[in-house]
């Protein structure tokens, strides 16, 4: 049996019980895909990171209770709060790498944690009568990115309201449904429903950024916006389009600490 510490962490807040909880677990060894993801099953939370160190930086791999997703944020950041704060990662650069996403870096400036991530290459479409149906409001622009459905609705109230069917959003062929508009006191809000990966609403999503932040950035004219995701738990991210690559920042803070047995 062996013994793996495990780290909770609340990203894109600076608060507990705010932002996307994940767990974290730095290995020595990849674990079998099997373990991880029972282990992440286990933890039942969004996703859980597996980072392993190599060269001089890191691997990084994330799974939901279900699946093994190609790219997520809030999970990317705790992974970051983690080596920061509890492996004395030696600069304020940490390199991670995915087989499935490529390189991602994370800057700190003092209690910040900033992701740089590849962009998302999305295109309007037309929306699927089974999302007007289970939102019960038809969005005014629709888009599909690598793995999402996009939905741009006019005001925050729209977004906050919204209690969809999600047996209708999980029969779209995607990994979830962003839905997004203007904020009152941020540039832009959003919610993020995912029940095809076996999350029902993700409190933050990271990488729905990627795709959030060049829309917002060429609707509104702006490089670096503020943006908050408007789950129960909520949370805020500063965002910067730089093209092929988008900066998302926020805070975190730990939650527990402990040991898995497996």
């Amino acid at each position: 049996m062996a013994k793996i510490k495990l780290y909770q962490i609340d990203a894109f807040t600076d608060k507990v019980f705010g932002g996307n909880p994940a767990a974290v677990c730095v290995l020595d060894n990849w674990l079998d895909d099997d373990l991880m993801q029972r282990i992440g099953s286990e933890n039942n939370l969004a996703e859980t990171a597996f980072v392993a160190k190599a060269g001089d930086g890191y691997e990084i791999r994330w799974f939901t209770p279900t699946v093994e997703v190609d790219l997520c944020g809030h999970a990317t950041l705790a992974a970051a709060y983690v080596l920061f704060n509890y492996y004395n990662h030696p600069t304020d650069v940490i390199n991670l790498h995915s087989h499935r996403s490529g390189l991602l870096r994370v800057q700190r400036r003092a209690d910040t944690l900033t992701l740089d991530f590849p962009t998302d290459v999305y295109e309007v479409t037309d929306t699927p009568e089974v999302l007007i149906k289970a939102f019960g409001k038809t969005p005014h622009e629709t888009y599909k990115g690598k793995t999402d459905y996009l939905l741009i609705f006019d005001s925050q109230e729209d977004v906050a309201g919204f209690n969809p069917d999600t047996n209708l959003v999980n029969s779209v062929e995607a990994r979830g449904v962003i839905v997004s508009a203007p904020g009152n006191g941020v540039d832009f809000v959003s919610r993020f429903f995912c029940p095809q990966v076996g999350i029902v609403e993700d409190p933050v999503t990271g990488s729905a950024h990627t795709t959030l932040t060049p829309y917002w950035s060429k609707k509104l004219g702006k490089q670096v916006m503020t943006a908050k995701q408007l789950s129960a738990r909520q949370g805020d991210l500063t965002c910067e389009y730089l093209g092929a690559r988008v900066k998302i920042a926020g805070k975190a803070v730990t939650y527990l600490t402990g040991e898995i047995e497996v």
